[in-house]
């Protein structure tokens, strides 16, 4: 049993990550030891990342412990850089988490200063001065690197900033370079945010939290104006919206909605998170209201005007995709399944069931990515029923490519009056392999004028010694 992490008090008393538990208790017999938990600790850093899109929706994890905030533009909505941390670090406090934060130019440099410095905000300019007494291991170095320095006598950073770069390459390798400009600012490092930037969003600050979900969706609703202006300019149109909720107590929910057809009316939106706040009554809990509420756009396409008549009839499309965004809201996406094609030559891959949640693709539309039933001529040598699983039955048949005499299914014989084929359909061996056997389909009607679909897997003598049979399908 180890120690993998420490609290302020932990360390002033002297102990340290990866030393022994019975030694840390022996140096403080009333250390207080709870056992390690990583992916509650995962689960709680998530949680700080979902809080902090308050800030910025630029958030990116940095390894277990740490969080990474672009907040160029943002600033200012908070008061300036100081103002920023001291309010992250003031509202963190009263969740009971210490933290540590500073702001700066180069992300290598934050993260340093937050772990072996003290400043909160660093001017452009300072980045040398301000590294040079902090140890190497700031510049975010492995461990045998870190150690090697020491060895030999470059223990902070000011060291290597004075020595000479070539032999350090040498020596160190160019690692040790890279993290060193981008500790100063020299070289880019670019973060990669945890979740897609929306591309339209508006927020709402609440001077008092909010908990009646009536005015929830009120202020959603007025949200959805604002989002539609932005909308307009660009001559686009929603298809998948996020409504965040930022709790008092820091916890922050994510509720989205799909829309059949590109949206900016803010009715429509609005009536979309109703459905979804009445599915998820229950899982919402509003505990002691919620304090920021932001809706955001996660996708949009080109919505095209268009002209309304005088009649008040509307289009065709509009009281169907009112049904699948009410319908989907309400029992989840994937409540509503459509027939579909899938690129493929196997029967069992060939067709399945996909999601609706495009009113082009149920109605056929050329536009429409999904290739959907609606419009295309069924295959005449397919049955009406394909199996799921084919069934493998006991067949009689001339070898080595005549069609079945009779064969045994479902405990019953059958004598075949009339068959058809084969139709030969090789596997899809960049997905079932090389060694995958080939199909010889047969189309077959008994004496008593039921038809099947049957097929031999495999070919005798050349991919096995005995070839199986199995039921597919049938007619009628």
């Amino acid at each position: 049993m180890r120690l993998v992490a420490l609290d302020t008090l932990a360390e002033c008393i002297g102990l340290k990550r990866g030393q022994g538990a019975a030694e840390a208790r022996a140096m403080c017999p009333a250390l207080d030891v709870i056992a390690a938990d990583p992916a509650a600790d995962q689960a709680f850093l998530e949680g700080l990342a979902d809080w902090c899109d308050r800030y910025t929706p630029l958030v990116a994890l940095d390894g277990k412990d740490g969080l990474f905030l672009d907040i160029t533009g943002c600033a200012h909505l908070h008061g300036g850089e100081k103002g920023l941390v001291s309010d992250v670090l003031s509202r963190l406090f009263s969740l009971g988490v210490e933290a540590r934060a500073t702001v700066s130019s180069a992300a290598g440099l934050s993260w340093a200063v937050a772990r072996y410095g003290s400043a909160d905000v660093i001017e452009p300019g300072e980045a040398d001065r301000v590294l040079a007494p902090l140890p190497v291991a700031a510049l975010r170095l492995p461990a045998e690197t870190a150690a090697a320095l020491e060895r030999v006598g470059l223990k902070q950073i000011g060291d290597l900033l004075e020595a000479p770069r070539a032999p350090l390459a040498r020596r160190f390798g160019s690692l040790l370079l890279l993290k060193l400009d981008q500790a100063r600012g020299e070289a880019d490092e670019p973060l990669s945010p945890r979740l897609p930037v929306p591309s339209f969003s508006a927020e709402r600050r609440l001077a008092e939290p909010l908990m009646d979900e009536e005015y929830i969706l009120e202020l959603a609703r007025h949200l959805a104006k604002d989002v539609r202006a932005s909308l307009e300019r660009h001559g686009e149109g929603g298809r998948l919206f996020e409504l965040l909720l930022f709790r008092v107590d820091g916890r922050v929910f994510r509720v989205r909605a799909h829309a059949a057809i590109p949206l900016n009316d803010a009715d429509r939106i609005a009536a979309l998170f109703r459905e979804r706040l009445q599915a998820l009554h229950d899982d919402l809990d509003a505990g002691y209201g919620f304090e920021i509420l932001r809706l955001a756009v996660l996708r949009s396409e080109r919505l095209d005007p268009a002209q309304q008549d005088f009649s008040g009839v509307p289009e065709e499309s509009q009281p169907l995709a009112a049904f699948i965004d009410k319908v989907s809201a309400r029992f989840g996406p994937d409540c509503l399944m459509q027939a579909s094609l899938a690129e493929s030559h196997l029967p069992e891959r060939a067709g399945g069931f996909a999601a609706v949640r495009d009113v082009a693709a149920v109605m056929g539309s050329p536009a429409s990515d999904d290739k959907f039933f609606a419009g295309r001529p069924f295959p005449e040598n397919r049955p009406l029923r394909i199996f799921s699983y084919p069934e493998l039955v006991e067949a009689t048949a001339e070898v080595p490519d005549g069609a079945p005499r009779s064969f045994n299914w479902r405990k019953t014989q059958y004598r075949v009056a009339r068959a058809e084929g084969p139709e030969r359909i090789a596997a899809e061996w960049w997905i079932d392999g090389e060694g995958h056997p080939t199909r010889d389909y047969f189309r077959v009607e008994d004496q008593q004028g039921r038809r099947f679909w049957l097929f031999r897997e495999g070919l005798y003598g050349r991919e096995v010694a005995a070839a199986r049979w199995f039921m597919h399908g049938v007619f009628a």
